[in-house]
């Protein structure tokens, strides 16, 4: 089952309530990958939002794990509708009990002199002339197997690396139709956090926030594109972890602000 097929159930949400459920090949341990449970959540939230508003942010906290293979459902609020912006919570529910909670906020664009250009640019080489990460069945998480990813800098998990931060480039391998901001949340949180590079073994993690900024405008993008990724270990201490990472498309554009809180059980 590909992203479209899952992101498509979620946009049901819009008519009628959906109960719906999402394969082992997205998992990561026993739960979906975070990227997925915040994409699915997303597109829920979304389609309770008037046409045309952009998501300009997104923060949400992982509670507990959404299982494979498992019924869940969705609660959205629409908390304001203004004029240009709308602010918005959604739940995932699976077992009676919520596991996802998200806050996002959309709005229109709206004239205004003040432009600030984006200074932030990589010089990471292109995909085709890095390694890719393999897909391992019962070392690496099973949603790799839907998951392009070329490590720039930065090392695998758990080798006892002294490097905290990790740049590379991603995409999907079977691309959807078309590539809206609920597949590149998806695909944004495909990396390991920074730090497990730093572990010599495998140890648990959990994302506990994840808080992401959509630049907008940004130019359409081709669905097979790359989208280049650098994230830094910002602090981490006493068992958490706080990192951030910019985000661009193919053409060196900064498309999404990325900043990320992780529990490390070590």
């Amino acid at each position: 089952m590909n992203i479209d097929n899952l992101l498509n159930q979620a946009k049901q949400f819009s008519h009628s309530p959906v109960t719906m459920s999402f394969q082992e090949s997205w998992a990561q341990g026993r739960t979906a990958f975070c990227g997925l449970s915040a994409a699915l959540l997303y597109t829920a939230m979304q389609s309770k939002v008037a046409q045309g508003r952009a998501l300009r942010s997104l923060t949400t906290n992982f509670i507990g794990p959404l299982i494979a293979d498992t019924p869940f459902t969705f609660e959205v609020e629409l908390l304001r509708e203004g004029k240009s912006a709308s602010q918005v919570t959604g739940r995932i529910i699976q077992n009676e009990e919520v596991v996802v909670i998200q806050q996002g906020c959309f709005g229109n664009e709206r004239a205004s002199d003040i432009k600030v250009s984006n200074a932030d640019h990589h010089q990471m080489p292109l995909p085709e002339q890095l390694i890719k990460l393999p897909f391992i069945p019962g070392r690496t998480p099973n949603f790799i197997q839907n998951i392009d990813l070329a490590i720039a800098e930065g090392e695998l998990p758990f080798t006892g690396s002294a490097s905290s931060h990790i740049h590379g480039w991603m995409r999907f391998k079977d691309a959807p139709k078309e590539l809206t901001d609920a597949h590149l949340l998806c695909l944004i949180d495909t990396w390991p956090p920074c730090v497990l590079q730093m572990m010599k073994e495998p140890v648990p993690t959990s994302t506990m926030m994840w808080n992401l900024e959509f630049i907008h405008p940004h130019r359409p993008v081709a669905p097979e594109e790359w989208f280049a990724y650098q994230a830094d270990t910002r602090q981490a201490a006493g068992g958490y972890a706080h990192t951030e990472a910019n985000i661009w498309d193919s053409a060196g554009e900064l498309v999404a602000i990325s900043r990320q809180s992780v529990a490390v059980f070590d």
